[in-house]
């Protein structure tokens, strides 16, 4: 299958619910279009519930490890332990409740951060634990100034493997997560930008926490998120735990101290809705079915974001109205991110013209997507190029 149109042309065909080759669906970042057998998926989770009432969950749990092991292979990590959540924040606040804040009260971040980390550290930062964030940019060096930042009062370093504002990749965490290991520090890495677009592997982070989801480049929709969890997971208790940690054992007591399993179980949540469940593994049965590789994915995401920032570039206009970070190709994820003051304005605009995108401050993102061909990423431009020149 070819990077470019070709293979759109191939796939557009099997997102006909949501009409992607008659629009300009440049938030691939965000949101991508979901294939249309998601809809099978819905319909089996409907008729498992009518059919067996209580009795689903069985079904729902095998449809939980086809999610696990879809992961597993934009992990790269075919036996990882994997914890399951409707969103990241469960399974951050999961992570941050195993950490001794009394005695290591130190969080290390950047100010690159989606708002799921951004959010929370700063509400726990008014309370008192000592947050520091570091710059973000450049990018290049973040791994090593969080690892020169370690000390002993340092229960954990957060950050992200592609910074969601700025598309670029986080290169050094292997060296992070060694300078970690040796501090005692634990390590959760963010991969929701990374999974899909860009090479992830678990290899060289054996001990760091990894949280991703399938909302964005994977086309699994809502409340498709996990927790990778490092061999040294079952050394730890959660504060925050949910009774389905105890599933298995539900007919025993329960008195002394709270007890946990071993595995991705001591992780778990409480009930949840299993339909997400079903469309996601559909989903990865899709992408199994169409050869959506991660190394496909990736070389669909330089072609589009190259052919992207090129025609950008074609466009002319003055920096101080609008420019990119013109390092090369590879050093980006999944979408072009443009940095301009204008970009919330540029973003209604785009949108009233029917090309979706999206800002976040200062930067205007432009999201590709494998069923989009080359045609509709130069029509995207040519909007924005009559809205910048």
């Amino acid at each position: 299958m070819e990077a470019g149109t070709d293979q759109s042309a191939r796939l557009a065909p099997h997102y006909s619910n949501f009409g992607v080759s008659h629009r300009l669906l440049l938030s691939g970042h965000s949101h991508q279009a979901w294939p249309d057998v998601a809809m099978e998926g819905i319909a089996e989770a409907f008729d498992d519930a009518a059919q067996q009432v209580d009795e689903k969950w069985n079904r729902a749990f095998v449809k939980a490890e086809r999610l696990r092991n879809g992961f597993r292979v934009f992990l790269g990590e075919p036996d990882a332990e994997i914890a399951l959540a409707p969103n990241t924040h469960e399974l951050v606040l999961r992570f941050l409740s195993c950490l001794d804040l009394r005695a290591r009260p130190r969080l290390i971040t950047s100010d690159g951060e989606f708002h799921t980390l951004r959010r929370q550290l700063a509400r726990l930062a008014e309370e008192g634990l000592d947050v520091v964030r570091l710059p973000a940019a450049p990018a290049d060096t973040l791994a090593e100034r969080m690892a020169d930042a370690l000390d002993d009062r340092t229960s954990a370093v957060l950050v992200s493997a592609v910074l969601f504002e700025t598309s670029r990749i986080v290169p050094g965490l292997d060296f992070l997560a060694e300078e970690c290991r040796l501090r005692g520090v634990e390590l959760l890495v963010d991969a929701y930008h990374a999974l899909g677009p860009v090479p992830f592997s678990t290899a060289g982070i054996p001990n760091a926490w990894v949280v991703g989801g399938g909302y964005k480049y994977l086309q699994l929709g809502e409340g498709n998120c996990f927790m990778r969890l490092p061999r040294h997971a079952d050394t730890f208790r959660p504060v925050i735990t949910g009774w389905y940690a105890e599933f298995a054992e539900l007919a025993d007591h329960h008195d002394g101290l709270v007890g946990y399993p071993l595995g991705s179980a001591r992780f778990a949540g409480s009930t949840y809705d299993p339909t997400s469940h079903y469309r996601g593994a559909r989903v990865f049965d899709f992408f199994a079915e169409h050869g959506l590789t991660p190394d496909l994915l990736r070389k669909v995401a330089l072609h589009q974001v190259g052919l992207l920032a090129s025609l950008f570039d074609q466009i002319g206009a003055p920096d101080d109205m609008i420019t990119r970070d013109r390092a090369p190709g590879e050093n980006f994820g999944g979408f072009l991110s443009l940095r301009t003051p204008h970009a919330q304005r540029l973003q209604a605009q785009l949108t009233e013209r029917g090309v979706l995108t999206d800002a976040r401050g200062d930067y205007l993102r432009f999201g590709p997507a494998p069923y989009l061909s080359d045609r509709q990423l130069e029509a995207a431009m040519d909007v924005l190029a009559r809205l910048v020149t």
